[in-house]
Protein backbone atom coordinates (compact mmCIF):
# COMPACT_ATOMS: atom_id res chain seq x y z
CA UNK A 1 0.00 0.00 0.00
CA UNK A 2 1.27 3.34 -0.93
CA UNK A 3 0.02 4.98 1.60
CA UNK A 4 0.10 5.23 6.15
CA UNK A 5 -3.18 5.33 7.43
CA UNK A 6 -2.01 8.39 10.35
CA UNK A 7 -5.32 8.41 12.51
CA UNK A 8 -6.39 4.83 12.44
CA UNK A 9 -3.78 2.27 14.30
CA UNK A 10 -2.39 -0.96 12.60
CA UNK A 11 -4.67 -3.17 14.23
CA UNK A 12 -7.42 -0.89 13.59
CA UNK A 13 -6.53 -0.74 10.18
CA UNK A 14 -5.97 -4.84 9.94
CA UNK A 15 -10.04 -5.15 11.10
CA UNK A 16 -11.15 -2.72 8.66
CA UNK A 17 -9.99 -4.84 6.00
CA UNK A 18 -11.38 -8.02 7.15
CA UNK A 19 -14.56 -6.60 8.14
CA UNK A 20 -14.45 -4.85 4.44
CA UNK A 21 -13.19 -8.23 2.82
CA UNK A 22 -16.04 -9.82 4.55
CA UNK A 23 -18.63 -7.46 3.15
CA UNK A 24 -17.62 -7.93 -0.54
CA UNK A 25 -20.22 -10.40 -0.18
CA UNK A 26 -23.17 -8.93 1.17
CA UNK A 27 -25.67 -6.92 -0.60
CA UNK A 28 -24.61 -2.63 -0.99
CA UNK A 29 -22.50 -0.52 -1.58
CA UNK A 30 -19.35 1.09 0.90
CA UNK A 31 -19.63 4.66 2.17
CA UNK A 32 -17.25 6.59 4.65
CA UNK A 33 -19.01 9.41 6.42
CA UNK A 34 -15.60 11.52 7.56
CA UNK A 35 -12.61 10.66 5.47
CA UNK A 36 -10.31 13.63 6.54
CA UNK A 37 -7.15 13.10 4.00
CA UNK A 38 -8.68 9.74 3.12
CA UNK A 39 -6.73 7.08 4.72
CA UNK A 40 -9.36 4.55 5.25
CA UNK A 41 -11.07 5.63 2.15
CA UNK A 42 -7.95 4.40 0.37
CA UNK A 43 -7.95 1.31 2.67
CA UNK A 44 -11.55 0.73 1.33
CA UNK A 45 -10.90 1.40 -2.20
CA UNK A 46 -8.13 -1.43 -2.82
CA UNK A 47 -10.41 -3.73 -1.02
CA UNK A 48 -13.17 -3.03 -3.35
CA UNK A 49 -11.37 -2.75 -6.40
CA UNK A 50 -12.05 -5.19 -9.00
CA UNK A 51 -15.41 -5.18 -7.63
CA UNK A 52 -19.12 -3.52 -8.62
CA UNK A 53 -19.18 -2.47 -6.00
CA UNK A 54 -18.92 1.59 -5.34
CA UNK A 55 -16.84 3.68 -2.52
CA UNK A 56 -18.64 6.92 -1.52
CA UNK A 57 -17.18 9.41 0.75
CA UNK A 58 -18.78 12.39 2.79
CA UNK A 59 -16.68 15.24 4.51
CA UNK A 60 -17.36 19.11 5.23
CA UNK A 61 -13.70 19.49 3.45
CA UNK A 62 -13.92 22.60 6.00
CA UNK A 63 -12.26 20.67 9.20
CA UNK A 64 -14.15 20.15 12.47
CA UNK A 65 -17.90 22.00 13.13
CA UNK A 66 -18.12 23.74 16.73
CA UNK A 67 -17.89 21.34 19.78
CA UNK A 68 -21.29 20.78 21.95
CA UNK A 69 -20.98 20.79 25.39
CA UNK A 70 -21.32 17.08 25.19
CA UNK A 71 -18.08 16.73 23.60
CA UNK A 72 -15.98 18.78 25.84
CA UNK A 73 -13.39 17.38 27.33
CA UNK A 74 -10.14 18.16 29.22
CA UNK A 75 -8.13 15.71 26.58
CA UNK A 76 -9.67 17.08 23.51
CA UNK A 77 -8.46 20.61 24.06
CA UNK A 78 -7.05 20.63 20.77
CA UNK A 79 -9.96 19.45 18.51
CA UNK A 80 -11.31 23.16 17.58
CA UNK A 81 -13.69 24.16 14.68
CA UNK A 82 -11.76 24.33 11.39
CA UNK A 83 -8.68 21.72 12.65
CA UNK A 84 -8.34 18.74 10.57
CA UNK A 85 -8.92 20.66 7.43
CA UNK A 86 -8.82 19.22 3.81
CA UNK A 87 -9.66 19.75 0.39
CA UNK A 88 -11.49 17.83 -1.33
CA UNK A 89 -9.54 18.02 -4.20
CA UNK A 90 -6.02 16.87 -2.01
CA UNK A 91 -8.55 13.74 -1.68
CA UNK A 92 -9.11 13.04 -4.98
CA UNK A 93 -5.19 13.03 -5.80
CA UNK A 94 -4.30 11.06 -3.48
CA UNK A 95 -6.84 8.32 -5.10
CA UNK A 96 -4.97 8.87 -8.65
CA UNK A 97 -1.67 8.90 -6.97
CA UNK A 98 -2.78 5.29 -5.15
CA UNK A 99 -3.93 3.88 -9.07
CA UNK A 100 -6.96 3.46 -7.30
CA UNK A 101 -10.99 4.52 -8.84
CA UNK A 102 -12.33 7.90 -7.38
CA UNK A 103 -14.65 7.11 -5.09
CA UNK A 104 -18.05 9.25 -5.15
CA UNK A 105 -16.89 12.18 -3.19
CA UNK A 106 -19.66 14.91 -1.73
CA UNK A 107 -18.77 17.60 0.06
CA UNK A 108 -21.23 18.61 2.94
CA UNK A 109 -21.98 18.60 6.37
CA UNK A 110 -23.34 15.47 7.53
CA UNK A 111 -26.97 17.11 8.74
CA UNK A 112 -27.17 18.24 5.09
CA UNK A 113 -26.85 15.11 3.62
CA UNK A 114 -30.46 13.41 2.88
CA UNK A 115 -31.13 9.93 1.67
CA UNK A 116 -30.61 10.29 -2.18
CA UNK A 117 -27.18 11.32 -1.06
CA UNK A 118 -26.60 7.79 0.01
CA UNK A 119 -26.27 4.66 -2.06
CA UNK A 120 -29.71 2.84 -2.08
CA UNK A 121 -27.90 -0.37 0.07
CA UNK A 122 -24.85 -0.02 2.20
CA UNK A 123 -22.62 -3.59 2.88
CA UNK A 124 -20.30 -1.16 5.16
CA UNK A 125 -20.59 1.66 6.39
CA UNK A 126 -17.68 3.65 8.34
CA UNK A 127 -18.13 6.78 10.99
CA UNK A 128 -15.34 8.85 11.99
CA UNK A 129 -17.12 12.08 12.58
CA UNK A 130 -15.27 13.23 16.16
CA UNK A 131 -18.28 14.94 17.81
CA UNK A 132 -21.73 13.22 19.11
CA UNK A 133 -23.96 15.55 16.59
CA UNK A 134 -21.84 14.19 13.30
CA UNK A 135 -21.91 10.35 14.91
CA UNK A 136 -26.12 10.81 15.86
CA UNK A 137 -26.32 12.23 12.03
CA UNK A 138 -24.23 9.49 10.27
CA UNK A 139 -26.58 6.92 12.19
CA UNK A 140 -29.40 8.46 11.19
CA UNK A 141 -28.64 8.51 7.26
CA UNK A 142 -27.07 5.00 7.53
CA UNK A 143 -28.86 2.64 9.70
CA UNK A 144 -32.28 2.76 7.10
CA UNK A 145 -30.17 1.68 4.30
CA UNK A 146 -27.96 -0.96 5.73
CA UNK A 147 -27.99 -4.60 4.13
CA UNK A 148 -29.59 -7.38 6.19
CA UNK A 149 -25.65 -8.77 7.11
CA UNK A 150 -24.29 -5.04 6.74
CA UNK A 151 -22.05 -3.60 9.66
CA UNK A 152 -21.00 -0.37 10.69
CA UNK A 153 -17.94 0.65 12.25
CA UNK A 154 -17.97 3.86 14.58
CA UNK A 155 -14.26 5.07 15.30
CA UNK A 156 -13.43 6.55 17.89
CA UNK A 157 -15.74 5.21 20.35
CA UNK A 158 -13.75 3.93 23.18
CA UNK A 159 -11.67 7.33 22.61
CA UNK A 160 -11.66 9.67 25.76
CA UNK A 161 -10.45 12.79 23.86
CA UNK A 162 -13.62 12.51 22.05
CA UNK A 163 -16.93 11.70 24.71
CA UNK A 164 -19.57 12.56 22.21
CA UNK A 165 -18.93 9.56 19.80
CA UNK A 166 -19.80 7.08 22.53
CA UNK A 167 -22.65 9.06 23.90
CA UNK A 168 -24.63 8.79 20.36
CA UNK A 169 -23.45 5.70 19.68
CA UNK A 170 -24.95 4.07 23.01
CA UNK A 171 -27.94 6.10 22.62
CA UNK A 172 -28.78 5.21 19.41
CA UNK A 173 -27.76 1.27 20.10
CA UNK A 174 -30.40 1.35 22.88
CA UNK A 175 -33.00 3.16 20.67
CA UNK A 176 -32.55 0.45 17.97
CA UNK A 177 -31.75 -2.50 20.02
CA UNK A 178 -28.08 -2.96 18.62
CA UNK A 179 -25.34 -4.92 20.00
CA UNK A 180 -22.14 -2.88 20.02
CA UNK A 181 -18.83 -4.98 19.78
CA UNK A 182 -15.83 -2.71 20.29
CA UNK A 183 -12.08 -3.63 19.00
CA UNK A 184 -9.75 -1.13 20.22
CA UNK A 185 -11.15 2.68 20.04
CA UNK A 186 -13.83 1.58 17.52
CA UNK A 187 -17.86 0.27 17.49
CA UNK A 188 -18.59 -2.45 15.13
CA UNK A 189 -22.54 -2.62 14.72
CA UNK A 190 -23.78 -5.98 12.68
CA UNK A 191 -26.90 -5.33 11.47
Amino acid sequence: MPWKNDQVSALETEKIIELAREKLKCQGDFVELGCYKGDTSLLLAEVLKGTDKKLWIYDSFEGLPEKSEIDESALGINFKVGELYVTKREVKERFLRANLPVPVIKKAWFNELTDSDLPGKIALAFLDGDFYESIKVSLKLVAPKMADDGVIIVHDYQNPVLPGVVKAVDEWAREQRKTIKTYQSMAIINN
